[in-house]
């Protein structure tokens, strides 16, 4: 199924522009949306509601042909690119080609992303053709709207995340608490003879992931103090009766749609106030999952989740905007081909839709405490939605 380009469609009309072009390699998910092609080195799309077309190398014109969604795929040698650059310099005979392909495609004003590269935007304008900024997030907010064949994409991916949370947790399940036993004297976790580390449960995460065709992508596994920080990755012993923040966001290699989920354990005996942290940010998780459906907003939605912070006496950054403690973070973001992408839940958040996935990760943090953090992933439905996400909760490992 095509994405609905129709808003993009009246953008540009509306805006008296031609065409929308992209200049970047298949890393820029705006670039992989629109062409459909995964190249390692840059090249050049324009959209417009005639036509999809490329321009590329020599060495990927063939499987553009092939695997791209455009309409129509040219080569930088059909406009003489190597005499050009002999002549001009690589840059220059860039702009040239790109400003003739352009030319033969009948289009002289263009929009592009807010970060296309400077120097090929000003060189295209010293050949007389109009580039300029998207004045809107039209693309990014056609690409939040999912189409059934992106939310099975990103379903699969969570089944393999899936599997790592499960690697990651039998090998903090299987440990054993050694008292007094750790570098300094301090409470750690072994597995056999050895101290089991953030690094260690994070690399059974990412071979978990790579045997399942996905890459790992800066996991976190973050303990004690270090999981007071949301976006500490964590580092060293694991410790016993503490917080653990296990949190994984793979992109799968083929389709290139992330998923993301957090888990929180103990191996051992939690404090009574990680406990109430936990049940608090599992109420507040549910709470907030009941709130999506279509033509609810993302600030409605982050609001159910600071009620529920709040009513228990904890700040948010809704009651005291200079709190570093407690729940400080918004409640989640759009998933896709970017792990973080539109829609918000947030403050910001605009009206949710059918299509959009997101992430629901509540948590709280204190580093004198610790951090609780619990995420599914979520996606929005004709009639309310659909948690894409199977792993269990639970804290007492």
């Amino acid at each position: 199924m095509e994405p609905d380009f129709s808003s993009l469609d009246s953008f540009l009309a509306d805006e008296g522009l031609d065409g929308y072009l992209v200049d970047a390699d298949s890393s820029d998910s705006t670039q992989r949306y629109l062409s459909g092609f995964d190249a390692p080195d840059p090249f050049v799309t324009v959209y417009t509601p005639e036509r999809t077309a490329l321009l590329v190398s020599s060495l990927e014109f063939g499987r553009a042909r092939k695997e791209s969604r455009a309409d129509d795929v040219s080569r930088l040698a059909d406009y003489d690119y190597r005499e050009l650059a002999a002549e001009h310099g690589s840059n220059a005979a860039n702009a040239r080609v790109v400003a003739a392909w352009l030319d033969d495609l009948g289009v002289e004003r263009v929009a592009a992303p807010d970060r296309f590269p400077l120097g090929p935007a000003d060189r295209l304008r010293e050949r007389d053709v109009g580039v300029v900024p998207e004045t809107e997030d039209v693309v990014t907010e056609i690409r939040a709207r999912k189409t059934p064949e992106e939310i099975e994409h990103v379903r699969a991916t969570q089944r393999a995340n899936e599997a790592a949370m499960d690697a990651a947790e039998a090998l903090l399940r299987e440990s054993e608490i050694d008292r007094g036993g750790g570098p300094d004297g301090g409470d750690v976790l072994r597995v056999g003879d050895e101290v089991l580390t953030s690094e260690r449960v994070r690399e059974e995460i990412e071979l978990t992931l790579l045997r399942r065709g996905c890459a790992p992508d800066e996991t976190i596994v973050a303990c004690g103090a270090d999981a007071a920080d949301p976006h500490d990755r964590g580092s060293g012993p694991l410790a016993p009766d503490e917080p653990i923040i296990v949190d994984i966001f793979p992109r799968s290699k083929q389709t290139k749609y992330h998923a993301d989920m957090t888990r929180t354990f103990v191996r051992g005996e939690p404090s009574a106030t990680i406990e109430e942290w936990f049940d608090l940010t599992h109420e507040a998780l549910d709470a907030a999952i009941d709130a999506l459906e279509p033509g609810a907003t993302g600030e409605a939605v982050h609001d159910v989740v600071c009620d529920v912070y709040e009513d228990a006496g904890l700040p948010t950054l809704r009651s005291d905007p200079r709190t570093e403690t407690g729940f400080i973070h918004s409640t989640g973001h759009g998933v896709g081909l970017d792990v973080h992408e539109l829609p918000r839940l947030s403050p910001d958040g605009g009206e949710l839709e059918p299509g959009h996935v997101v992430t629901v990760e509540p948590g709280l943090y204190d580093p004198d405490v610790g951090g609780v953090r619990i995420e599914d992933l979520v996606v929005v439905t004709e009639d309310g939605h659909e948690n894409l996400t199977e792993q269990p909760i639970e804290l007492r490992l």
